[in-house]
């Protein structure tokens, strides 16, 4: 069991991530709350940083990300906007993390620069892709003035939001991952149950 220990994690957060983004999301943009994207976007900065003070592997938040992916996929209705930014930020998160956080060691400059540059770099290419590649309609009408917004407006937001969030992300997975080694057991079996729960909920009320 102990091998399958960081895939049931990985799914874990990656289900917790996509279900925020299906109904958070949705009261959020039903709504038309301000910023909306920037504050689905700390969240899910939040938990990628508590799971990389888990389990700091390449490739573990591009994977992350991926998963979040599918849950949206599974349980609402295909938005490729949304899934684009989710993949994009479980991925630069990815990138930035194993460039700046090789191992456990306590470097909250680090942790925080990894979040700062992950937030940035993804709300960039997300808005230059969405827009100049994909040719997404609402984001082709929206022209300059909303690719610069979304960069330089919402992406100083949640940088500097970044900036905080993802060093505690960091700290709370680092000693939260030492305390579930502890009781391993209750660790696999919690890690099952919360991601069979969400996906059942996600299915009955999506």
């Amino acid at each position: 069991m102990k091998k399958f220990k960081p895939i049931m994690w990985l799914f874990l957060f990656g289900s917790i991530w996509g279900i925020n983004e299906v109904f958070l999301g949705e009261i959020l943009y039903r709504n038309d709350i301000q910023n909306s994207s920037v504050i689905l976007t700390a969240m899910a900065l939040f938990l990628l940083a508590i799971s990389r003070g888990m389990i700091n592997k390449p490739g573990s938040s591009a994977l992350i990300g991926t998963f979040a992916v599918l849950f949206r996929l599974a349980n609402t209705a295909p938005s490729y906007c949304h899934l684009l930014g989710i993949f994009l930020l479980g991925a630069t998160f990815d990138v930035f993390s194993s460039m700046l956080i090789k191992n456990k060691e306590q470097a909250p400059l680090r942790w925080g620069a990894a979040g700062m540059l992950s937030a940035f770099v993804s709300n960039a290419l997300f808005a230059l892709l969405i827009t100049y590649v994909f040719r997404y309609e609402y984001w082709i009408v929206g022209g300059f003035s909303k690719v610069s917004h979304h960069i330089f407006i919402s992406g100083s937001i949640i940088t500097v939001i970044a900036a905080l969030l993802v060093p505690l992300g960091f700290f709370v997975g680092k000693n939260g991952g030492t305390l579930f080694d502890r009781r391993p057991r209750w660790s696999y079996t919690g890690t099952i149950i919360g991601s069979i729960a969400l996906w059942t909920v996600a299915m009955f009320l999506g």
